[in-house]
């Protein structure tokens, strides 16, 4: 199994980390990186992360057990994830000029993942919250995307994410795209725009 995958590592100064959905892989979200930091000003490596466990359906992995529902596993699986992002190098790309974006399981995991750790900003495509998950008011800018006709996790699962940030103060934006459980050019278009305005000074 591909743990990671990095690209663009020399000369960058800054990071995109990238966490997949249930059923992918580390290879799956590489394409959006490459094309949400593709011209911009500051160069970005590339890190997308390949979830521990196999996929029950023999293809694929995921972050924890999904069907039925192991909530009891996601403390460990966010922890275990938290221990191999902090083995990146920070001297030359620090946590601060990091955003870190998921997709569906990867952006639960990501959501958790920021209330422990300070990045740049943290972007959530067509997740959902977990059931324990408590947000902090000093969270980077969080960016929930949800596509309007999503039948694999309903659009409601990221309001619900964005009243929990809003309650806590958090700087946040939702955001709903014409589409299903999917990466559209209007996401894509989105990202892009929010990392430019946002992040890239």
């Amino acid at each position: 199994m591909t743990e990671l995958l990095c690209l663009n590592s020399e000369s960058a100064t800054n990071r995109l980390v990238l966490l997949h959905g249930w059923g992918a892989d580390a290879n799956d979200l590489v394409p959006f990186g490459k094309l949400l930091t593709k011209g911009l000003k500051n160069r970005f490596e590339i890190v997308s992360f390949s979830a521990p466990q196999p996929h029950p359906s023999g293809l694929g992995r995921q972050w924890y057990g999904l069907y039925p529902h192991e909530w009891q596993q996601v403390p460990n699986a966010v922890l275990d994830l938290e221990k191999r992002i902090n083995n990146l190098c920070f001297k030359h790309i620090p946590l601060n000029k990091t955003l870190l974006l998921g997709f569906s399981q990867g952006g639960a995991m990501a959501l958790d993942l920021a209330t422990r750790n300070k990045f740049q900003g943290v972007f959530a495509l067509s997740s959902y919250p977990h059931p324990e998950w408590n947000p902090l008011e000093n969270m980077p800018p969080t960016f929930l995307c949800h596509g309007n006709i999503d039948q694999v996790v309903p659009k409601t699962a990221s309001e619900k994410s964005f009243e929990i940030l809003l309650g806590k103060g958090v700087k946040s934006e939702l955001y709903f795209f014409e589409g299903g459980h999917e990466i559209t050019n209007d996401l894509i278009e989105y990202c892009r725009g929010k990392i430019k305005q946002q992040f890239l000074g």
